[in-house]
């Protein structure tokens, strides 16, 4: 995104793509730089049945949104929805809007536990 000006897009979005970059820092910081706003989505690796998973197997999970093994994944980071508030309060990045979903519905409560995805509206602070 170096060739881009500041501010180019009104949007920029990363689709479950966060958890996958070796640099998700330096991918977000450019995203935010060239991108009046971003949307960001990521599976949530703390998903209940994901935690069921590795609690009562002793194995790494495999979801509706986690659908590969161990040595197939291309995923680098293991994020949860708690995990990515936390960074971009850290951060001073601006959440304006989010929303979690589960295999057909909405998550309306406890989204750490129940939602696959998180989705999230986001800008510099």
């Amino acid at each position: 995104m170096a060739e881009y000006q500041d501010k180019s897009f009104d949007y920029v979005i990363l689709n479950q793509s966060f958890q996958q970059v070796k640099k998700p820092d330096v991918v977000l910081r450019e995203a935010l730089r060239v991108g009046k706003k971003v949307i960001v989505a990521f599976p949530n690796f703390a998903y209940y049945r994901a935690r069921l998973q590795i609690f009562f197997k002793g194995k790494t999970p495999i979801t509706p949104s986690l659908p590969y093994e161990w040595h197939d994944t291309p995923n680098l980071h293991f994020l949860s929805i708690s995990d990515f508030i936390e960074y971009c309060r850290k951060r001073n990045i601006n959440i304006e809007e989010s929303i979690f979903i589960g295999k057909n519905e909405r998550i309306k409560i406890f989204p750490n536990w129940f939602a696959l995805v998180g989705l999230f509206l986001i800008s510099n602070g």
